[in-house]
């Protein structure tokens, strides 16, 4: 039977990664990440250039929290040092969509012919970019990202159509 469960994440020298208390701190080239990572039994610390994450008990559960903080703290080193970016695509048959950005928000107008525009939340340290028939949305944090990729193409959604036949909308298309 294990006595502990350890994981141990290498952080590279382009990134520079703390710990203090509960809070797990990564920065690089692009910015920097502060996440607060608490769960009873599990602790984390520096050693070195590398982040250890333990726990004393080595039940299934607190396996999985390990892996998940251990993730977490892969997705902030990717963040700091190349980013994350979402393509989207704008499709549309017969009425054009127009895309706007105001204060925080994609409106998507004449989506269907609709006189009233949809709005979809971009949320903080997220960037998006509106072309034509494309939307890039990138940053550092991958939650952020995904959520804000998520919102655009969740406002497109339209309840009792089929999407094989009824295909206006915008869709993610590539994540990197």
């Amino acid at each position: 039977m294990a006595e502990n469960l350890t994981k141990i994440i290498e952080v590279p020298p382009e990134v520079t990664a703390d710990v203090s208390g509960f809070v797990l701190k990564a920065s690089g080239e692009k910015g920097s990440i502060e996440k607060e990572l608490i769960y009873p039994g599990v602790s984390m610390k520096k050693e070195g250039s590398s982040i250890v994450f333990e726990s004393k008990n080595t039940r299934k559960e607190f396996k999985a929290i390990i892996g998940t903080y251990s993730a977490h703290l892969k997705n902030m080193i990717k963040g700091v040092s190349e980013g994350f970016e979402y393509t989207l695509k704008v499709v549309f048959t017969h009425f054009p969509i127009t895309l706007k950005e105001e204060k925080g928000v994609v409106e998507i107008h004449n989506f269907y012919g609709e006189k009233v525009p949809r709005k979809a939340k971009i949320l903080e340290g997220v960037d998006v970019d509106l072309q034509k028939d494309q939307v890039i949305v990138s940053g550092i944090d991958k939650e952020s990202v995904g959520q804000t990729a998520s919102n655009i193409q969740n406002a497109t959604k339209v309840k009792g159509r089929d999407t094989r036949i009824f295909q206006d909308g915008i869709y993610v298309v590539s994540k990197k």
